[in-house]
């Protein structure tokens, strides 16, 4: 036997030779990739440990080196390939010794610790260390091995804490090295500044400016995509480490660099924290979340330079957080013709109101503003509805009338902003023409500096000197089109254009080009809230508009309502049209009548119709026959009916009557003499369309489950009988 075999190993005679015919397994591990690189001894100590399987007894082609978890922890928090082969060669009785330079090198959870010793007690698997070894089936041993797992179980949480309070104790000095967002760098005594690429400084105050102005990540991100501007990124790790890349800009990007307190100058440290139900397997990154800004560890204010002031810095969180879909927040700015989405309040429950829209002719949308919280939370009734442009109209009216005393000065301040955009999206551009200048300058002075009897060199720096012409030139026209589609400042004639347009907002507002998120957002800009309170079920609606500065208008204005008996006036309407009925007047001369006096149809429609007075007198109970004729009719022929008398017989709308006839739930036809519709109804029909008039509303194309399955097993049983060969529900 080896020399390196202990006496009390050999005396004790725990290795036997059922334990010599199976492997012996050398377990390598480091908790990190740096370790590896830097304790390169303790590596070599570990599989050193193939040596003593040696000694043991085992033959050297029987050592198996498990080293797949070199960079792993062993804390449990993150999957070990090699513990998880370990533990499966184990299992099946192909280890005879689990060697180990230490047990902490095993496990340090407890339940991958415990999970080993009940998989070598079971499989009659030795585990050795420097100290001896160890059988986990003996009480002694098992109570020895527990005892060093908790122990490394403990080692682990204390060296975790120590180094916590370290890194605590120097985060609230400011002295913690974080990693630094695209703007900034690290000097080598430590220090942080901005970094000192003006193009890089251009773009990221270029990202607040935008913000700023657009109020919506998408809105940024799209005008960095359109100019084809990207972010400047330094390498942090690597051979390249510290080198300047560009990057396409992305949504994470910017919603990172709109978060990041470093931009205001502030020193923050924990600002996320870890979810242990969120980790995934080999993603040691995974699981983080953030938390909220009163529960950061650190925040020193002014300890690093700055793009943004700290009050700007929380306007956009305040903002973005705004822009969340939620009941709480306004809701970013989208795209549909709801001009108050997010700003609209219902004035009896103060909760928010929501925005559906409905597709009317042409498939233009129609928004409607909805109370429905007690009805989708609770299964109560719904609160309130307006019908969306009646309110759009009102706010937008009061809106333009607040406008129109700065006319001029709005129309001066859009024409600075938009020339200083122009003026720094062509400085940027600018800027990267004079870097792809100086690469393709220094590309040609290694070329020249290189001696041309060295072809291997030169004919690779003449490659590198060529693709830089061909960058520069690329990016050269690439300029050229991007200033021909956009002038780098604004012509005398656009100017005037601009001023010219500022005398009359009304038509900027109702232009075609002027789209409905640049409409909401001017809104969003003056008016904070916007609170709705129907009078009842009546057209009548009373309106309180807040403005930003905290002012109020108050108001009413007239909703379009689904009938005659919800409007306000319905009693004086309907005295008036019976007055006009007794004295003779045909339906014509009745809404002509009502159309002078002032009456309105429910669905705000600007007069009366003939049909919609019909209609108003069929609600009245005044027969049709009181009404003197319109001229005599053709004869029809027996059950036959003409589709308004059908309508009366039955109680019901003209209109819905006719949708049956359409939908062919009843049978009609146009007739050829005077183009009216007739129906066929004999006594059977009419009792029919009666019995379905009067059930509810999408009742009838609802069909109860028992009746469903009645109606199925009485088919089965049907063709079960007489049509055996048929196919069968």
């Amino acid at each position: 036997m080896s020399a390196l075999a202990r006496p009390s190993e050999r005396l004790e005679g725990k290795v036997s030779p059922r334990h010599r015919d199976r492997l012996a397994a050398v377990y390598v591990r480091q908790s990190t990739a740096q370790q590896v690189q830097d304790h390169q001894e303790s590596t070599r100590l570990q599989y050193g440990l193939a040596e003593r399987a040696v000694g043991l007894g085992w033959a050297p082609s029987r050592v198996l080196v498990i080293d797949d978890d070199l960079g792993h922890s062993a804390s449990g928090a993150d999957a070990r390939p090699g513990f998880q082969r370990l533990a499966s060669e184990v299992g099946l009785d192909h280890v005879g010794i689990v060697l180990g330079i230490e047990m902490s090198r095993l496990a340090r959870s407890g339940r991958e610790w415990h999970q080993l010793l009940e998989l070598c007690a079971l499989s009659g698997t030795l585990l050795g260390d420097l100290d001896g070894v160890y059988d986990p089936a003996e009480h002694n041993d098992r109570l020895l091995l527990g005892l060093k797992g908790t122990i490394s179980e403990a080692e682990l949480h204390l060296i975790k804490q120590r180094m916590w309070t370290g890194r605590l104790a120097k985060a609230r000095r400011g002295e913690l090295a974080v990693p630094l967002p695209s703007g900034f760098v690290r000097r080598p005594s430590g220090e942080v500044a901005l970094d000192p690429d003006e193009q890089v400084q251009a773009v990221v105050r270029l990202v607040f400016d935008l913000f700023d102005r657009l109020g919506t990540v998408n809105g940024v991100l799209c005008f960095l995509a359109d100019n084809r501007i990207q972010l400047g990124v330094r390498v942090r790790e690597g051979p390249g480490r510290g080198e300047l890349v560009w990057r396409r800009p992305n949504r994470a990007g910017v919603q990172n660099m709109l978060r990041n307190p470093a931009y205001a100058g502030v020193y923050a440290y924990g600002r996320s924290t870890t979810d242990p139900r969120r980790r995934q397997a080999g993603r040691p990154f995974t699981g983080r979340v953030r938390t909220a800004r009163e529960d950061w560890i650190v925040f020193l204010p002014g300890l690093l330079p700055a793009y943004i002031s700290v009050e700007q810095y929380e306007k956009n969180r305040q903002r973005m957080e705004a822009n969340r879909s939620r009941s709480q927040s306004m809701g970013a700015v989208r795209g549909g013709p709801a001009l108050l989405a997010g700003l609209v309040a219902c004035g009896r429950c103060t909760a928010k109101m929501t925005v559906h829209y409905q597709r009317g002719a042409g498939g233009k949308l129609s928004a409607v503003y909805v109370c429905a919280r007690e009805k989708s939370d609770y299964g109560g009734g719904q609160c309130q509805q307006v019908a969306g442009p009646c309110v759009d109209g009102y706010v937008t009216g009061l809106l333009l009338d607040a406008l129109a005393p700065a006319a001029l000065e709005v129309s001066l301040a859009a024409a600075e902003q938009a020339g200083a955009r122009r003026a720094q999206v062509d400085r940027i551009w600018r800027q990267r023409l004079e870097r792809a200048d100086f690469a393709a300058d220094r590309a040609r002075r290694q070329y020249q500096l290189a001696e041309p009897e060295n072809r291997l060199v030169v004919r690779q720096l003449e490659k590198d000197w060529e693709t830089a012409l061909a960058e520069r030139q690329r990016l050269g026209e690439e300029y050229d089109r991007f200033t021909a589609s956009r002038p780098r400042t604004l012509t005398a004639a656009e100017r005037a254009q601009i001023r010219a347009l500022a005398t009359d907002i009304p038509a900027i507002w109702h232009a075609p080009t002027t789209t409905d998120a640049d409409r909401k957002q001017l809104i969003r800009h003056l008016v904070q809230q916007v609170r709705i309170t129907v009078a009842g079920i009546s057209e009548k609606v009373d309106m309180e508009v807040v403005w930003a500065g905290g002012h109020r208008t108050t108001g009413q204005i007239t909703r379009p309502v689904a009938c005659l008996t919800q409007l306000s006036y319905y009693p004086q309407l309907a005295t008036r049209a019976r007055e006009l009925a007794d004295s003779g007047c045909t339906t014509a001369q009745i809404a002509e009548r009502l159309t002078a006096e002032g009456f309105r149809p429910p669905k705000r429609i600007q007069a009366f119709t003939p049909n919609a007075v019909g209609d108003l007198l069929q609600a009245l109970g005044i027969r049709r026959s009181h009404i003197p004729a319109r001229g005599n009719r053709p004869a029809l022929d027996q059950h036959e009916w003409w589709l308004r008398d059908l309508a009366d017989q039955l109680g019901m709308s003209a209109i819905t009557l006719d949708a049956w006839v359409r939908r062919g739930w009843a049978t009609g036809y146009l007739h050829p003499a005077i183009q009216r519709t007739v129906v066929r109804a004999d006594p059977a029909e009419v009792e029919r369309l009666r019995t379905l008039h009067h059930v509810p509303r999408g009742q009838h194309n609802r069909r109860p489950w028992l009746k469903n399955q009645a109606a199925l097993t009485g088919t089965e049983q049907e063709g079960a009988r007489s049509d055996a060969g048929q196919p069968r529900l």
